[in-house]
Protein backbone atom coordinates (compact mmCIF):
# COMPACT_ATOMS: atom_id res chain seq x y z
CA UNK A 1 0.00 0.00 0.00
CA UNK A 2 1.75 2.64 -1.41
CA UNK A 3 0.59 6.45 -0.93
CA UNK A 4 0.83 7.12 -4.91
CA UNK A 5 -1.89 3.93 -5.26
CA UNK A 6 -4.12 6.28 -3.05
CA UNK A 7 -3.83 9.94 -3.58
CA UNK A 8 -5.31 12.57 -5.56
CA UNK A 9 -2.92 12.93 -7.64
CA UNK A 10 -2.22 16.32 -9.81
CA UNK A 11 -3.78 18.59 -7.05
CA UNK A 12 -5.15 22.19 -7.90
CA UNK A 13 -2.40 24.72 -6.70
CA UNK A 14 -2.82 28.40 -5.86
CA UNK A 15 -0.25 30.95 -4.95
CA UNK A 16 0.88 33.12 -2.18
CA UNK A 17 -0.29 36.18 -4.15
CA UNK A 18 -3.86 35.10 -4.34
CA UNK A 19 -6.20 37.13 -2.35
CA UNK A 20 -8.38 35.00 0.26
CA UNK A 21 -11.41 35.46 -1.66
CA UNK A 22 -10.71 33.50 -4.86
CA UNK A 23 -8.97 30.98 -2.62
CA UNK A 24 -12.32 30.67 -0.63
CA UNK A 25 -14.32 30.52 -4.10
CA UNK A 26 -11.62 27.52 -5.82
CA UNK A 27 -12.45 25.91 -2.57
CA UNK A 28 -16.36 25.78 -2.84
CA UNK A 29 -16.27 25.49 -6.63
CA UNK A 30 -14.15 22.43 -6.30
CA UNK A 31 -15.57 20.97 -2.77
CA UNK A 32 -11.67 21.25 -2.02
CA UNK A 33 -10.79 21.11 2.29
CA UNK A 34 -7.13 22.77 1.55
CA UNK A 35 -4.93 23.61 -1.05
CA UNK A 36 -1.40 23.68 -1.61
CA UNK A 37 0.23 27.18 -2.00
CA UNK A 38 3.01 27.17 -4.71
CA UNK A 39 5.04 30.00 -6.15
CA UNK A 40 7.67 29.67 -9.16
CA UNK A 41 7.44 25.71 -8.91
CA UNK A 42 8.04 25.27 -5.53
CA UNK A 43 5.86 24.39 -2.45
CA UNK A 44 5.35 27.81 -0.04
CA UNK A 45 2.46 26.54 2.28
CA UNK A 46 -0.92 25.12 2.51
CA UNK A 47 -4.24 26.79 3.24
CA UNK A 48 -7.26 25.10 4.11
CA UNK A 49 -11.01 25.91 5.00
CA UNK A 50 -10.51 26.34 8.39
CA UNK A 51 -7.72 29.14 7.93
CA UNK A 52 -10.28 30.84 5.29
CA UNK A 53 -12.97 30.58 8.40
CA UNK A 54 -10.77 31.95 10.62
CA UNK A 55 -9.97 35.56 8.63
CA UNK A 56 -13.77 35.68 7.85
CA UNK A 57 -16.23 37.95 9.25
CA UNK A 58 -18.80 36.60 11.03
CA UNK A 59 -22.36 36.54 10.56
CA UNK A 60 -22.76 38.92 12.95
CA UNK A 61 -20.80 41.73 11.25
CA UNK A 62 -22.05 45.12 11.02
CA UNK A 63 -19.95 45.79 7.76
CA UNK A 64 -22.12 45.39 4.43
CA UNK A 65 -21.38 42.68 1.83
CA UNK A 66 -19.34 45.16 -0.22
CA UNK A 67 -17.10 46.06 2.19
CA UNK A 68 -16.33 42.61 3.55
CA UNK A 69 -15.87 42.06 -0.13
CA UNK A 70 -13.19 44.62 -0.12
CA UNK A 71 -10.98 43.34 2.88
CA UNK A 72 -10.88 39.86 1.56
CA UNK A 73 -9.73 41.27 -1.61
CA UNK A 74 -6.91 42.72 -0.15
CA UNK A 75 -6.01 39.91 1.96
CA UNK A 76 -3.65 37.73 0.36
CA UNK A 77 -3.38 33.65 0.93
CA UNK A 78 0.38 34.77 2.20
CA UNK A 79 -0.94 36.01 5.74
CA UNK A 80 -2.18 33.42 6.43
CA UNK A 81 -0.99 30.43 5.19
CA UNK A 82 0.50 27.78 7.46
CA UNK A 83 4.45 27.31 5.99
CA UNK A 84 5.66 24.39 8.69
CA UNK A 85 4.54 21.95 5.94
CA UNK A 86 4.60 18.23 6.80
CA UNK A 87 4.63 16.46 3.73
CA UNK A 88 4.63 12.68 2.63
CA UNK A 89 6.84 11.57 -0.73
CA UNK A 90 4.51 9.57 -3.07
CA UNK A 91 6.55 6.11 -2.72
CA UNK A 92 6.13 6.14 1.29
CA UNK A 93 3.50 3.19 2.53
CA UNK A 94 0.47 4.52 3.36
CA UNK A 95 0.83 3.56 7.22
CA UNK A 96 3.53 6.32 7.14
CA UNK A 97 1.23 9.12 5.77
CA UNK A 98 -1.58 7.83 8.30
CA UNK A 99 0.99 7.89 11.29
CA UNK A 100 2.05 11.25 10.53
CA UNK A 101 -1.39 12.47 10.47
CA UNK A 102 -2.23 10.75 13.44
CA UNK A 103 0.36 12.26 15.14
CA UNK A 104 0.22 15.47 13.61
CA UNK A 105 -3.68 15.94 14.47
CA UNK A 106 -4.15 16.94 10.45
CA UNK A 107 -6.96 15.67 8.10
CA UNK A 108 -4.74 15.53 5.04
CA UNK A 109 -1.17 15.72 3.81
CA UNK A 110 0.44 16.89 0.50
CA UNK A 111 2.64 14.80 -1.51
CA UNK A 112 5.73 15.68 -2.94
CA UNK A 113 8.32 14.38 -5.41
CA UNK A 114 12.19 14.35 -5.23
CA UNK A 115 12.34 18.09 -5.92
CA UNK A 116 10.01 18.84 -3.17
CA UNK A 117 7.40 20.21 -5.89
CA UNK A 118 3.41 18.84 -5.49
CA UNK A 119 2.05 15.87 -7.07
CA UNK A 120 -0.80 14.87 -5.12
CA UNK A 121 -2.85 15.04 -2.24
CA UNK A 122 -3.65 12.26 0.33
CA UNK A 123 -6.39 12.67 3.12
CA UNK A 124 -8.29 10.76 6.26
CA UNK A 125 -10.94 10.34 3.30
CA UNK A 126 -8.20 8.35 1.30
CA UNK A 127 -6.92 6.13 4.17
CA UNK A 128 -10.59 5.43 5.34
CA UNK A 129 -11.04 3.57 1.85
CA UNK A 130 -7.89 2.42 1.64
CA UNK A 131 -8.72 0.48 5.05
CA UNK A 132 -12.19 -0.65 3.51
CA UNK A 133 -10.26 -1.88 0.88
CA UNK A 134 -7.51 -3.79 2.40
CA UNK A 135 -9.66 -5.18 4.80
CA UNK A 136 -12.18 -6.61 1.95
CA UNK A 137 -15.10 -5.01 3.36
CA UNK A 138 -17.61 -4.44 -0.15
CA UNK A 139 -16.92 -8.46 -0.20
CA UNK A 140 -19.65 -9.34 2.39
CA UNK A 141 -16.91 -11.97 3.46
CA UNK A 142 -17.63 -13.48 7.06
CA UNK A 143 -15.80 -11.64 9.74
CA UNK A 144 -14.45 -13.13 13.38
CA UNK A 145 -12.51 -12.05 15.66
CA UNK A 146 -10.24 -14.64 17.72
CA UNK A 147 -8.13 -14.26 20.92
CA UNK A 148 -4.81 -15.69 20.14
CA UNK A 149 -1.08 -15.56 22.34
CA UNK A 150 1.18 -13.17 21.05
CA UNK A 151 3.75 -15.77 20.49
CA UNK A 152 5.86 -17.16 17.71
CA UNK A 153 3.89 -19.87 15.78
CA UNK A 154 0.42 -18.68 16.35
CA UNK A 155 -0.71 -17.23 13.00
CA UNK A 156 1.04 -20.50 11.59
CA UNK A 157 -1.41 -22.86 14.22
CA UNK A 158 -4.14 -20.73 12.75
CA UNK A 159 -3.74 -20.45 9.07
CA UNK A 160 -3.28 -24.39 9.41
CA UNK A 161 -6.19 -24.89 10.37
CA UNK A 162 -7.63 -22.76 7.33
CA UNK A 163 -6.18 -24.41 5.58
CA UNK A 164 -7.16 -28.14 6.45
CA UNK A 165 -10.33 -26.82 6.06
CA UNK A 166 -10.00 -25.95 2.69
CA UNK A 167 -10.94 -22.08 3.71
CA UNK A 168 -8.95 -19.32 1.80
CA UNK A 169 -8.55 -16.40 3.93
CA UNK A 170 -9.67 -12.94 2.84
CA UNK A 171 -7.96 -10.57 5.26
CA UNK A 172 -6.19 -11.07 8.13
CA UNK A 173 -4.81 -8.77 10.69
CA UNK A 174 -3.70 -9.26 14.27
CA UNK A 175 -2.85 -6.87 17.53
CA UNK A 176 -1.87 -6.67 20.65
CA UNK A 177 -4.20 -6.51 24.11
CA UNK A 178 -2.30 -7.02 26.51
CA UNK A 179 1.58 -8.35 27.59
CA UNK A 180 1.22 -11.98 26.02
CA UNK A 181 -2.58 -11.30 24.83
CA UNK A 182 -3.45 -10.10 21.39
CA UNK A 183 -6.37 -10.52 19.16
CA UNK A 184 -6.97 -11.54 15.32
CA UNK A 185 -9.36 -10.10 12.93
CA UNK A 186 -9.98 -12.58 10.01
CA UNK A 187 -12.15 -12.25 7.21
CA UNK A 188 -13.31 -15.58 4.65
CA UNK A 189 -16.09 -17.00 2.98
CA UNK A 190 -16.57 -19.78 5.68
CA UNK A 191 -19.61 -22.17 4.88
CA UNK A 192 -19.31 -24.03 8.25
CA UNK A 193 -18.51 -21.39 11.15
CA UNK A 194 -19.45 -23.94 13.62
CA UNK A 195 -17.11 -26.52 12.61
CA UNK A 196 -14.28 -23.72 12.25
CA UNK A 197 -14.64 -22.95 15.61
CA UNK A 198 -14.65 -25.89 17.02
CA UNK A 199 -11.26 -26.82 15.50
CA UNK A 200 -9.62 -23.31 16.66
CA UNK A 201 -11.20 -24.01 20.13
CA UNK A 202 -9.09 -27.28 20.13
CA UNK A 203 -6.00 -25.25 19.33
CA UNK A 204 -6.34 -22.78 21.73
CA UNK A 205 -7.70 -19.93 19.79
CA UNK A 206 -11.64 -19.16 20.68
CA UNK A 207 -13.49 -17.29 18.64
CA UNK A 208 -15.05 -14.51 20.53
CA UNK A 209 -17.52 -12.89 17.61
CA UNK A 210 -18.66 -13.71 14.41
CA UNK A 211 -20.39 -11.12 12.06
CA UNK A 212 -20.87 -11.28 7.97
CA UNK A 213 -20.29 -7.49 6.66
CA UNK A 214 -20.59 -6.26 3.28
Amino acid sequence: MFVSNHMTPNPVTITSGTNIADAAHVMRKNKFRRLPVVDDGKLVGIITDRDLREVSPSAATSLSIYEINYLLAKMKVKDVMKKELITVRADATVEEAALLMYNNKIGGIIVVDEAGAPVGIITETDIFKCFVDVMGLPQGKTRITLDMADKVGAVHEITAVFADLGINIGSMISHSLVEGKAEMVIRADIPDIAVLSARLQEKGYPVRHVVQIG
